[in-house]
């Protein structure tokens, strides 16, 4: 289908483009920003006067719970959330039952995700067997059958010889290994950020050192073994520090951290909200604030949603024996134009955390809207606001700190390779 989109205010952060123009798309690929190109003839006319393009968003954390665990989210479903909220590329950890740790479950998984036809979506392979952190995969049979990293998710990895083995390994072939850095140890099954709000509330902690120390662990074997590293969601200001002054000294280390923590603190949990049981914890806000000044600085690559659907019973029990995770797909996109609106970053730059350079992170032509890249554009409305409750959300899990909130930015169309998977 050719699809001319008009008088929409274009924004690409890799091209420097944030202005009102048109957009042709031709059998799936930008064809023109601007001109209209030779021989074009409409199939689809949008008209996005008011409304926002932007290349389609690529979310580096969303667990789709299948296989296995259905129970708590399907593919349908989750893909279906996916294109509500704009996303058109998503990264899926290998904590499924069973963990992708064959490459029949890795082909089974996008076999079933390219029969939906909605969402790229790209399998990050376990990096031991069954993520017991005690024998490898066989890394390269995996990344054949599609995986794109490895990563361990968050399951324990408390042996270092065996992660520097991992290291090793994916050095020689040139594969990414991603890490959530937390000490197992020092977290010791906590639930919420050593402060004040913990000792109030009665319960068990999870001190900063215990990423501090893993991360110091990951970047000494980093160096070792000239592995790329993708950091998974940092929660400090020290481990911010901790990133920084290793990019600064040239090591191939990328990280992200979770949309949560750019709005959020301990002192949401407020009454025992279980909806603000995340992992990592919710910090205090001097950590919530370096985490932002990361994101401007460049310190850190990328937002993801961290999407984890949880059934509602699961959330229903006392704070600390409730289930970890919060939905977030539909609310990446809304979340960070809020955190851009509030704190003044333009747009431009904003976007960026959550569509090129996420793709960079995954190797992938992604995150774009140059001509003859894949026509993966998401349109919204800066200008309209959208109520949080569990009948808005498409997701199968309606667990989120932001339930009741009116949230700015409403998705209008998501379009992947050129074809429109989502109209509100």
């Amino acid at each position: 289908m050719n699809i001319h989109i008009k008088n929409g205010r274009l924004i690409d952060p890799k091209n420097g483009i944030d202005t009102v123009s048109d957009l042709y798309i031709v059998r799936g690929k930008v064809a023109s920003l601007g001109a209209i190109p030779a021989g074009f003839q409409d199939c689809r006319v949008i008209d996005a006067a008011g409304l926002i393009v932007c290349p389609g968003l690529v979310d580096l954390s969303a667990r789709l719970r299948e296989p296995g665990l259905e129970y708590k989210a399907t593919l349908e479903s989750e893909l279906k959330a996916a294109v509500a909220g704009g996303v058109t590329s998503l990264a899926c950890p290998p904590d499924t039952d069973p963990p992708l740790d064959e490459p029949g479950l890795v082909e089974m998984l996008k076999h079933r995700t390219k029969s939906l036809d909605q969402v790229h979506v790209y399998p990050v392979g376990a990096l031991t067997q069954k993520l017991k952190g005690e024998r490898l995969t066989e890394m390269a049979e995996l990344r054949d059958a599609g995986c794109v990293a490895f990563s361990h998710a968050d399951a324990p990895l408390a042996n270092l010889h065996v992660l520097m083995q991992a290291m090793q390994y994916a050095s020689t072939f040139g594969f990414s290994v991603w890490l959530r850095p937390q000490e197992v140890s020092l977290a010791n099954n906590g639930v919420a950020h050593a402060g004040e709000i913990a000792t109030r509330l009665g319960l068990p902690p999870i001190p900063v050192c215990a990423e501090t120390i893993a991360l110091s662990n990951i970047i000494l074997l980093t160096r070792e073994t000239g592995v790329k590293v993708h950091l998974c969601r940092i929660s400090s200001a020290e481990g911010v520090a901790m990133v920084r002054a290793a990019k600064q000294q040239g090591l191939p280390i990328t990280c992200d951290i979770a949309i949560n923590h750019v709005h959020l603190t301990e002192m949401d949990i407020g009454f025992f909200d279980t909806n603000c049981h995340l992992v990592p914890p919710l910090r205090n806000l001097h950590d919530r604030d370096a985490l932002c000044g990361g994101l401007i600085d460049g310190t850190i690559d990328a937002i993801c949603s961290d999407h984890a659907p949880v059934d509602d019973d699961a959330k229903l029990l006392p704070f600390g024996q409730t289930e970890a995770g919060a939905t977030g797909l539909e609310l990446l996109l809304s979340l960070t134009f809020k955190w851009a609106t509030t704190m003044n970053i333009p747009l431009i730059k904003a976007l960026n955390t959550v569509t090129l350079a996420p793709a960079r992170v995954l190797g992938i032509d992604g995150g774009h809207l140059t001509p003859g890249a894949p026509a993966d554009i998401c349109i919204f409305d800066p200008e309209e606001y959208w109520k949080v409750t569990a009948s808005t959300i498409q997701s199968q899990g309606k667990n989120t700190p932001f339930l009741g909130r009116e949230l700015p930015g409403r998705v209008k169309f998501t379009l992947t390779d050129g074809n429109i998977v989502y109209e509100s």
